[in-house]
């Protein structure tokens, strides 16, 4: 069977490689079971195709040879294992425990990271990811009691080489003067609770002219935490 089109019209044939038969419209349900026949033997072809093909990938498959550079035997292990290497159990459990969260807002929750985490900003949306990229674990807006006061801080990290803990405050709307005065009350008592800004306080900024760059994001990782 094979059919034409003309414009929005089409006509379907029978043909044995060599003579055509017309199958006018009244027999519009035979044609149907015909093309349904022809589409489940071309399925099935392409599935042949598909398994012969894998067979002779797997037959051709070698291991990774990167894989090897992150076996702890190979000579690249401590320097490739910061960058690559899953976490470890502990960090793992670290990341994934329960942990009071900041309930305030919800409805500022509006940017989805590629792993379903909710976050406020698409700059945290960055930011998120690019730290599960780099395995290094972290908790979003996990609560913290400065001074008797509660605060949210936008990532909790946990180092994952020396274990310590450092904060990263994304600092997104530095353009505005009630948010610039919100925020220098939050890094004051950051500052009065002994926190050092570059150290265990990370900050980054942007404003709607300036925005955050995946680029300026990359360093600010790779200063911190490898």
């Amino acid at each position: 069977m094979y059919c034409t089109r003309n414009g929005t019209h089409f006509k379907c044939y029978l043909t044995d490689g060599h003579v055509q038969t017309y199958i006018p419209q009244k027999e519009r349900e035979y044609a149907k079971q015909l093309a349904r026949r022809k589409y489940l033997t071309t399925l099935q072809e392409d599935y042949k195709n598909e398994l012969a093909a894998l067979h002779s990938y797997l037959h051709d498959h070698k291991e990774s040879k990167a894989a090897d550079m992150l076996k702890e035997s190979s000579v690249y292990h401590k320097l490739l294992s910061p960058s690559f290497q899953p976490l470890s159990p502990e960090l793992l459990d670290w990341a994934n425990s329960p942990y009071e969260k900041n309930t305030k807002y919800p409805e500022g929750l509006k940017f989805e990271t590629n792993f379903g985490l909710y976050v406020r900003s698409k700059s945290e949306s960055l930011i998120a990811m690019m730290l599960r990229d780099k395995h290094i674990p972290f908790r979003y807006e996990c609560a913290l009691e400065l001074g008797g006061v509660t605060i949210y801080p936008d990532f909790t990290i946990k180092h994952p080489i020396t274990g310590k803990i450092h904060y990263w405050e994304h600092l997104g709307m530095m353009n505005t003067s009630d948010y610039i005065r919100r925020t220098s009350s939050k890094l004051t008592l950051y500052i009065e609770n002994g926190f050092l800004i570059s150290n265990n306080l990370i900050l980054t900024s942007e404003t709607k002219e300036e925005p955050l760059t995946p680029m300026s994001i990359e360093k600010t990782i790779q200063h911190h935490f490898l």
